[in-house]
């Protein structure tokens, strides 16, 4: 299977003061195009760091970041905003909608970066509501939304512009434990049925099982734990 993400030797630290405080340590890293993978571990143990850095969102200190043949770790300033636009798409714990707009602008503002038409970006939002099963969500604002809802509207806003990675952050952190496995659900289809690549950061072993693979890190450093997806999840 072909790896889409590859990191050698990646390090990464903050400086506090006069310290320097390591984050990161040496790190190698795989994920094949269609894997599902799952980064669990304590606070402080650089879970997160690692998803920002494969986000770019973050710059390492030190090692290659490659993703989908692409050394973002190269990537400075304007070209590595554009990349991220076009080949990140990323789901928050807190869904990061805009109140005062409808679900289907939400979905939409990521296209408003590109040349598309308005009628063609309508006909992309109408497909993206679709595939998360809110059709009949798109002129709602998030405050007519539950909490599942809204995260399934940013999943949409996510998927819009076909992403290369889906990119997780506890994104079920906030919800109760029937719409976390809606959500969770929604991803295992996402990545089964139509082979999105994604990395999910979590602190929840349940939501991790639905990952075809697990990563547990300590102190900067990847503890492999093996393959998952044991549970089925079937998004309402």
């Amino acid at each position: 299977m072909k790896t889409i993400v590859e990191l050698k030797g990646v390090e990464k630290h903050y400086t506090r003061g006069k310290t320097q405080v390591p984050v990161l340590q040496k790190l190698d890293l795989a994920i094949a195009e269609g894997e599902f993978l799952a980064l669990m571990g304590p606070s402080g143990s650089g879970k997160t760091t690692l998803l920002n850095l494969i986000a770019g969102l973050d710059t390492a200190n030190a090692g290659e970041i490659t993703i989908a043949g692409v050394r973002i770790d190269q990537l400075r300033g304007g070209k590595l905003t554009a990349w991220r636009a076009r080949h990140i798409g990323f789901v928050f714990q807190f869904y990061n909608l805009i109140p005062s707009l409808t679900a289907a602008r939400n979905v939409e503002l990521p296209l408003l970066l590109t040349n598309l038409s308005a009628s063609q970006r309508a006909i992309n939002v109408a497909a993206a509501l679709e595939l998360v099963g809110l059709s009949d969500r798109a002129k709602h604002k998030p405050s007519e939304l539950s909490g599942g809802q809204q995260q399934r509207i940013g999943i949409a806003r996510a998927l819009i512009a076909d992403p290369t990675l889906l990119v997780c952050d506890e994104p079920t952190g906030d919800l109760d434990r029937q719409s976390a496995d809606d959500i969770l659900g929604l991803l295992q289809i996402l990545n089964r049925e139509h082979g999105k690549t994604i990395i999910m950061v979590t602190h929840d072993q349940k939501a991790a099982d639905y990952a075809s693979r697990q990563l547990h890190m300590d102190k900067g450093r990847l503890i492999e734990s093996g393959v998952s997806g044991s549970k089925v999840g079937v998004a309402a």
